[in-house]
């Protein structure tokens, strides 16, 4: 984690497994660098279904120039975005995971994804900063400080 920078960029499924794990803000706090996601990402993010969780509640909780940012795709990223969801079914990803990349490519911070798939385009199509994972928010050393192992390891289990 220390390549990517002081901001990273995440998709839908790492806000959902934050919120659930029910220590975001903590752990956003933890983290040596802060969290930013697009529009599009932040409109994927609704009511849990299964669990009744608001996911949209949450994330608005924790949009704020300290942990989340919202961010916008324009000119080069809209292109990339375009060709991250226009084509064969085997090369596209889903909206929230394209946006994620494409402003994580034109920005040059690292992506946070969980997708196989969206993991393996962009490390095939794009130089930027290595990808991570929600799993990688989770080990960082200063969550697990911040936590403790035991509410960690409890956070970990409510993401899953």
């Amino acid at each position: 984690m220390s390549e990517t920078g002081t901001v990273v960029v995440a998709d839908t499924s790492v806000v959902i497994n934050l919120n659930a794990s029910g220590c975001a803000g903590d752990i956003l706090a933890a983290l040596p660098f802060r969290l930013v996601i697009t529009d599009i990402v932040a409109s994927e993010v609704q009511e849990d279904r299964r669990s009744g969780r608001p996911d949209a509640a949450l994330l608005k909780a924790l949009t704020d120039p300290k942990r989340v940012g919202i961010v916008s795709l324009d000119g080069t990223g809209l292109e990339i975005f375009a060709d991250l969801v226009i084509g064969s079914a085997v090369e596209t990803i889903d909206d929230g995971e394209a946006a994620t990349i494409a402003y994580a490519a034109v920005a040059g911070l690292a992506p946070v994804l969980d997708e196989r798939k969206a993991l393996r385009i962009y490390a095939a199509r794009f130089q930027g900063p290595p990808a991570l994972t929600t799993v990688d928010l989770f080990a960082a050393a200063p969550v697990e400080v911040a936590l403790g192992r035991a509410i960690l390891r409890d956070a970990v289990f409510q993401a899953l």
